[in-house]
């Protein structure tokens, strides 16, 4: 893993866990090998949203992988699952991911729904340490990276880690054409 990415200064994480949620921080804790598949980079928790973040910090936009939180329902069912995506794309909810979850319907949950359910802060949400039981899908253009940038459960770092290593956490699903890359 490099020591920098654009501007950012990326430390190793188990030696920094203060910069991650409780829920990472715990997920993290269980791997035997986190710092050498994941690097923290401590961020001005106002320019967390991508294109501040990207612009400030010097990382293209498509380095930076974004992670959303869908709540799927069929009939008086409801569940959640989480998507990742690349900064620069948009995810196909009411196509691939609804007919992938089998739901009626799915959306972007509430705001604070995705925070209670996570316990992590709204635009730092990571696949990281989610809920057990939540499918993960992931863009496979992201699972192909060798290095990308996402949330760390909180608004002021960020986590760098290989597609490889989204693809490899419970219940990920690997999808071709999960989110659009946006030309605009």
């Amino acid at each position: 893993m490099n020591k920098n990415l654009g501007t950012l200064k990326i430390l190793p994480v188990m030696n920094n866990l203060a910069l991650v949620a409780l829920p990472t921080a715990s997920f993290l804790k269980s791997l035997s090998n986190a710092d050498s598949e994941v690097g923290v980079s401590e961020i001005d928790a106002a320019l967390s949203d991508t294109a501040a973040f990207c612009e400030h910090y010097q990382v293209d936009l498509a380095r930076t992988v974004n992670c959303i939180v869908i709540k799927a329902s069929r009939g008086d069912k409801n569940w959640y699952a989480a998507c990742i995506v690349f900064g620069n794309a948009r995810a196909d909810v009411n196509g691939l991911i609804r007919r992938h979850l089998g739901a009626r319907k799915a959306s972007f949950a509430p705001m604070d729904e995705a925070t209670t359910l996570t316990g992590m802060e709204y635009g730092g949400i990571t696949p990281v340490g989610l809920p057990t039981d939540w499918p993960i899908l992931i863009d496979k253009a992201v699972a192909d990276s060798a290095e990308v940038v996402i949330g760390s459960g909180l608004r002021k770092s960020k986590l760098i880690v290989s597609g490889k290593f989204l693809a490899h956490l419970p219940n990920a699903v690997v999808l071709d054409h999960l989110g659009a890359i946006e030309t605009n």
